[in-house]
């Protein structure tokens, strides 16, 4: 058995300095050990997946991090974990409990995902070994993580078995003394309807961020593609996958950043699919994080199909959620008035309600994912 000081602070020497994640019993003293420690950050995520995408976005913000999760939430991060970190080629640490290990008594719903923990690991090609339970064996384990990450760039996972650490206080609830927010929310409607497109919405966006001082994250689908076919940025990164983890992603980077100003364009559908990431948001981001959804009220890319957002107020949503200023309407000059807020007034959440429909003959970014991203990273200067 260990303790948590004895892996975090190896861990520590070696960059390690964010963790996001969902608790399990298992992995209790590490996150008691992390938010006792004002020199360290742990993100309470609302699942595993979007820890994951968090963890993801400081990374590439600079910041070596590390998921934990129970095997069971596993199955929460497969879409991150094979659309944004391998398709990205993003490095990351990821500790996964054993729950429901062979041989070893536990609650029923954990029998199976204890079975096929490791073979979903071989599935998704992340390289892993059983968690270190001595002291001596930590440093050689997070070597060879560090090995593998650097040169595959990819994840790598320690698996825990129960009983690996040793028990840790929690000092205090360190999110007692979260900042309040103003949640105040303007309305810019004209009409009951809009003609406004994507496009036009896009182009605005782009006028009003300097390349220099601003990082624009494009969810999936059509999204991405248009923003790629108006002008194709150094500091544009496109979803090409992970649909709903946009924003998750973007936080990370935000937290990683906080020097630029980090722009997320989501849409209805993917705001739905992961709607616990507003929580998350409006409790950790600063000044720099700019949200806008794009509401079209269907799945625009895959024939349309009409979302439950006719009957989602998103506003209030990030109201309750602790946006600061909440802007909502069908008119462009909804764009200009995200951009003009106080530089100390984020989180910034945008609710714009656009039509359906694209621009003829859409091309998709013709270059790949991970290019996107280290051209990206070269571009405000990190590296892995």
């Amino acid at each position: 058995m260990i303790e948590a000081k004895d892996f975090v602070e190896t861990a520590r020497e070696l960059g390690f300095v964010r963790y996001a994640g969902v608790p399990c019993s298992f992995l209790t003293p590490f996150i008691n050990y992390v938010i006792n420690d004002d020199s360290l950050e742990y993100i309470s995520s609302p699942n595993e997946g979007d820890a994951l995408a968090t963890a993801s976005g400081s990374v590439i913000g600079g910041e070596r991090s590390i998921v934990m999760m129970q095997n069971s939430g596993l199955g929460n991060a497969v879409s991150p974990i094979t659309s944004l970190s391998y398709v990205f080629k993003i490095p990351l640490l990821i500790l996964l409990t054993h729950r429901g290990q062979p041989g070893v008594k536990d609650e029923p719903q954990h029998e199976l995902m204890g079975e096929i923990t490791k073979d979903m690991l071989d599935i998704m090609k992340i390289p892993y070994e059983v968690f270190p339970n001595e002291k001596e064996a930590i440093a050689p384990a997070l070597k060879r993580a560090e090995v593998h990450m650097l040169k595959e760039q990819r994840p790598y996972a320690f698996i825990m078995s129960k009983g690996t650490v040793a028990p840790q206080k929690l000092d205090e609830q360190r999110l007692d003394n979260v900042t309040k927010r103003k949640n105040e929310i303007h309305l810019l409607f004209s009409g009951k309807t809009t003609s406004l497109d994507r496009n036009t919405v896009l182009r605005r966006i782009i006028k009003n961020s300097s390349k220099d001082k601003t990082v624009l994250i494009a969810t999936t689908g059509y999204t991405g593609r248009e923003l790629f076919s108006i002008e194709d940025r150094d500091n544009h990164i496109y979803m090409v996958g992970s649909m709903g983890c946009a924003s998750s992603f973007a936080l990370g980077l935000a937290l990683a950043r906080p020097d630029l100003k980090i722009i997320v364009i989501d849409g209805d559908g993917a705001g739905l699919m992961r709607m616990g990431n507003f929580s998350t948001i409006g409790t950790y981001a600063g000044n720099n994080f700019i949200h806008i959804l794009l509401d079209n009220e269907v799945h625009d890319s895959t024939g349309a199909q009409a979302t439950v957002s006719k009957n989602i107020d998103f506003s209030m949503i990030a109201k309750a959620c602790g946006y600061n200023i909440i802007f909502s309407g069908n008119k462009i000059d909804l764009i200009d008035k995200l951009f003009s807020v106080n530089e100390n007034e984020g989180p910034i959440f945008g609710h714009l309600k656009i039509c359906s429909g694209t621009i003829k003959n859409l091309p998709r970014p013709s270059i790949k994912p991970d290019q996107v991203l280290r051209r990206m990273m070269q571009h405000i200067n990190t590296n892995f």
